[in-house]
C-alpha cells in the first residue's frame, strides 16, 4: 500500500519515490586551474623579459 504525501498531488511522483526532475549538481570551481591562459601569459611575459635582457646585454657588449 502506497502512502500519500500531503504536499504532492496524486498524479505527481513525490521526490522520495525516484523523481529525476531535480537539477544536476554543479561541479566545484577548479580555481586557477580552469584559467590556463593566465599561466600561459605569465610564462610568455617572463620569456620575453628574459629575451629582452639577453638582447640588451648582448648589444652593450
Amino acid at each position: 500500500m502506497a502512502t500519500i504525501h500531503p504536499l504532492v498531488k496524486p498524479e505527481e511522483t513525490p521526490p522520495v519515490e525516484g523523481s529525476i526532475a531535480e537539477a544536476h549538481p554543479e561541479r566545484p570551481d577548479g580555481g586557477p586551474w580552469e584559467h590556463p591562459r593566465v599561466f600561459l601569459a605569465l610564462i610568455v611575459i617572463g620569456a620575453l623579459a628574459m629575451a629582452a635582457l639577453f638582447a640588451a646585454r648582448a648589444s652593450v657588449l
